[in-house]
């Protein structure tokens, strides 16, 4: 029978292709690949099968790199906002590592070695400087990207994402949701699972038939082994955490009724983080803000990049 989710994808990826990006594999180093979609300006297309695509060229506009969470791979996550940006932006859309076709043979499995590998990928890419905006776990990642890489990143967007996931936040949260653990929230191994995950990202009730549950389960949840890696690397301890001096300005961009990671706790950190952090809540919004109200929150994200990139230019 044929699977529904990956009968979509090549829509999906023409869609993408219609928005200017295509796919290209990046090996960071022997054991260690990223997978893309890159501006196709930068790529020069194989005349043969069996040859790859050379990248030819840096980014020619100002660059956005759009950072994934831990449901589903990049251009899943943010199939609403790739076609909003690629016109004004060059956009670059990683999977990070066990995610889409990224993998490495190392066995780190911490936000610091994805943030490490994405900009080493980007950086064999041709991209200088960026803004990153990350969702949920890509969010956490993007916040290591920005406090490792402060001459890279140029500004971060961060939706339903916090600095790092301390265990008593682990524990609350799973707690408040009614979940015994990380993996049983986002590695739900059947529909009931898939079902419960999706009723706390969402603001609204999404309804889907089993069948589309099921066949998002094989295509989505692959390498599950070394996600759960993934997610017992997530947690530190309360005595571990600081909080990074950035020098980039942050904005926070929300779902006013996040479940996973409340409001409250983005306002926390708006504090935490001091004066070049700003935060804005959508109403009628979840967890999948992007995803739940994509016009306004493309609108908002658009705001703040151009401000960015408005300011660099009257530097210059």
């Amino acid at each position: 029978m044929v699977n529904l989710v990956a009968a979509q994808k090549p829509l999906m990826n023409g869609l993408m292709k219609m928005a200017r990006i295509t796919p290209y594999t990046v090996e960071i180093e022997p054991g260690t690949v990223m997978s893309f979609w890159v501006p196709s300006e930068t790529i020069k297309k194989p005349k043969k099968k069996d040859e790859k695509p050379q990248i030819i060229s840096q980014p020619r506009k100002p660059t956005v790199v759009l950072v994934h969470g831990f449901a589903a791979e990049g251009i899943v996550t943010w199939q609403f906002q790739v076609g909003a940006l690629t016109k004004k932006y060059s956009v670059y859309v990683p999977d990070l590592l066990f995610f889409g076709g990224s993998h490495t043979d190392k066995t780190e499995r911490s936000p610091t070695f994805q943030a490490q590998c994405l900009a080493a990928a980007l950086k064999k890419l041709g991209v200088e400087n960026c803004v990153v905006v990350g969702f949920s776990y890509g969010g956490m990642v993007a916040f290591k990207m920005a406090e490792m890489y402060p001459e890279m990143i140029k500004a971060l967007v961060i939706s339903g994402s916090i600095l790092a996931m301390t265990d008593s936040i682990s524990v609350t949260t799973l707690q408040e949701l009614g979940f015994s653990s990380s993996s049983e929230l986002l590695l739900p191994t059947s529909v009931k699972g898939l079902k419960a995950l999706l009723s706390v990202a969402a603001y609204k009730k999404l309804w889907f038939p089993d069948r589309l549950h099921k066949d998002f389960l094989e295509v989505m949840f692959s390498n599950r082994k070394e996600r759960a890696e993934l997610l017992e690397g997530l947690v530190i301890s309360n005595r571990d955490i600081t909080i990074p001096n950035f020098t980039q300005r942050i904005h926070l961009l929300w779902g006013e009724k996040d479940q996973i990671f409340k409001l409250e706790l983005a306002q926390n950190m708006k504090q935490e983080l001091g004066g070049s952090t700003t935060l804005e809540s959508i109403k009628k919004a979840g967890h999948l803000v992007h995803i739940e109200r994509p016009c306004v929150y493309n609108r908002c994200l658009k705001k703040f990049i151009d401000s960015i990139f408005s300011a660099s230019q009257a530097k210059n």
